[in-house]
């Protein structure tokens, strides 16, 4: 078997291969770090399904209207290639009614590359035709994640440059409150 040539491979915007990706996640709420992989992913497929994921044993702090706004808030010069979703059960059954056939992840650390392994394998498992493709976080995000940022802004510490300015003054509002 050979490699394919580099001439031989569809570029984004190829109609002969339109990719479509989804990338889930709970973004609640959206970093700095989840809008790096989504603009790099941007660069490579053809249009993205940003997927919120919905946990009904957690409680968000943000809507999904709201986590949506504040991607395309952030985002708008890639409206044309973003849709939005939310969903609850497996990953590649939304995948397929997406048509889908790739799903994007972060990798922050060692600890997300073992949790990522086990759910890209079960997933190429129940979905053979949809592959899993992990970007690196960019070294300015690698120990950011929502949780953090939301901790940081309960107690009164400054998030800005951790997400986008929308989310940053949405979190000091509510906190505010509290």
């Amino acid at each position: 078997m050979t490699a394919p040539l580099s001439g031989d491979l569809a570029k984004p915007g190829d109609p002969a291969k339109h990719v479509v990706a989804v990338y889930p996640g709970t973004f609640d709420p959206i970093t700095n770090g989840h809008l790096d992989i989504l603009r790099r992913a941007l660069a490579l497929f053809d249009r993205i399904v940003v997927t919120i994921a919905v946990n009904p044993r957690k409680q968000p702090l943000f809507t999904v209207e709201q986590r949506i706004g504040f991607i395309r808030d952030a985002l708008p010069e890639y409206a044309s290639q973003l849709a939005f979703e939310s969903f609850g059960g497996l990953l590649v059954d939304f995948a397929r009614a997406q048509g889908a056939t790739v799903i994007v992840r972060g990798l922050r650390a060692l600890a997300d590359f073992e949790y990522e392994f086990q759910f890209a394998h079960m997933n190429r498992r129940l979905a053979p035709g949809i592959d899993s493709v992990f970007f690196m976080t960019d070294e300015r995000n690698h120990y950011v994640s929502s949780s953090l940022v939301k901790e940081v802004a309960s107690l009164g510490g400054d998030v800005t440059g951790l997400v986008p300015p929308a989310v940053a003054t949405a979190l000091a509002a509510i906190y505010a409150k509290q």
